[in-house]
């Protein structure tokens, strides 16, 4: 029980720097949500859409929309149309919002790794192994 309430510990703590950052740049917690969301799409080679978008967030199409018109306001978010399918409009992260991101948690990220760096490859494997697992049971074993 101990490593699931330092889990908890850490999930908490993250969601508070999450909405101090939405806090400091006139956002609201699911925008970062969203932002987060859109990153993780890019660093995987998703296209994300609105649709993909709201699944992710838990949001029906006019929450999705509030959110993404919010974040294209800001400045956050750029609408694209896909190049593949015209008919589809991709969403991206842009530059000034991930710069914001870095500001605001690079010192966060920095730490980790440089953490990690004092584990073996075993035990990142582990952390890496646990990690995933839990995402897994929170997201209903199907993956993301």
């Amino acid at each position: 029980m101990r490593l699931f309430h330092l889990l908890r510990e850490v999930t908490v703590e993250y969601g508070l720097r999450q909405n101090e950052f939405a806090a400091r740049h006139g956002m609201h917690p699911t925008d970062v949500r969203a932002l987060i969301c859109l990153l993780d799409a890019e660093r995987a080679g998703t296209d994300a859409t609105a649709g993909w978008l709201g699944e992710r967030l838990g949001l029906n199409s006019a929450g999705t929309t509030s959110v993404v018109d919010r974040l294209e306001r800001l400045g956050h978010v750029a609408r694209t149309r896909d190049a593949r399918d015209r008919r589809r409009v991709l969403l991206s992260v842009e530059d000034r919002a991930k710069d914001l991101g870095r500001a605001h948690f690079g010192p966060l990220v920095e730490g980790t790794v440089a953490l990690l760096e004092g584990f073996t490859e075993e035990e990142t494997a582990a952390v890496r192994r646990f990690l995933g697992g839990v995402r897994d049971l929170m997201d209903g074993g199907e993956g993301r």
